[in-house]
């Protein structure tokens, strides 16, 4: 009798453990927390990449203005000809000459660019660009994983035995449905367009 009395309430409260009393409500906070990581990353993509843009477009205007200085330049240089028959000509010299003053203010203002500010090439920064989209998307990618992960996880508890008990007695607790991308073009990451 004794014995009944302490293996009656020991059995009750493993069964109780053992139905998903605590696993359910834990599982599903597992998948309300992946997936808030999901739109984390949803976030911190639409957060970073107009500001990424931005800075990037910045920094290759500064340098576009002075490469197309430079480009125009270049061409006034190789339009404004002077040959040896013209250089008894003042006017003629002086209009080749100011050419070629062009395109040299325009190089030393390349070069001046390019000395003082280093971190100002273009190249650098769209590689930064592309890098940071990359890496955005991978984690965007990672988050739909975990969530998805949660959601089997989850899934399969309340659907199995014995969790599947306290599932639709005590929680009514429905599947969560995975990630699914809906979008056409889904799997290709969005394009920046300068």
């Amino acid at each position: 009798m004794r014995i009944i009395r302490f293996v009656l309430p020991l059995a009750a409260a493993l069964s109780l453990s053992a139905c998903g009393i605590n696993s359910i409500p834990t599982k599903e906070e597992g998948v309300n927390a992946a997936w808030g990581e999901v739109e984390n990353q949803y976030q911190r993509r639409a957060d970073l990449i107009p500001n990424l843009v931005a800075t990037v477009q910045g920094y290759a205007k500064q340098e576009q203005d002075v490469l197309v200085g430079v480009t125009e330049a270049r061409a006034k240089a190789t339009q404004t000809t002077i040959n040896a028959g013209d250089l008894n000509d003042p006017a003629k010299v002086a209009a080749f000459s100011q050419a070629q003053d062009g395109l040299t203010s325009a190089l030393s203002r390349l070069m001046v660019v390019v000395e003082k500010y280093p971190e100002l090439k273009s190249d650098q920064n769209f590689l930064a660009l592309q890098s940071q989209l990359e890496g955005t998307e991978n984690r965007i990618s990672v988050a739909r994983r975990d969530y998805n992960e949660a959601v089997r996880v989850y899934n399969t508890e309340i659907r199995t035995f014995p969790a599947i008990i306290a599932a639709k007695t005590i929680y009514g607790a429905e599947p969560k449905a995975p990630f699914k991308a809906t979008a056409a073009n889904a799997d290709s990451a969005p394009t920046v367009k300068f």
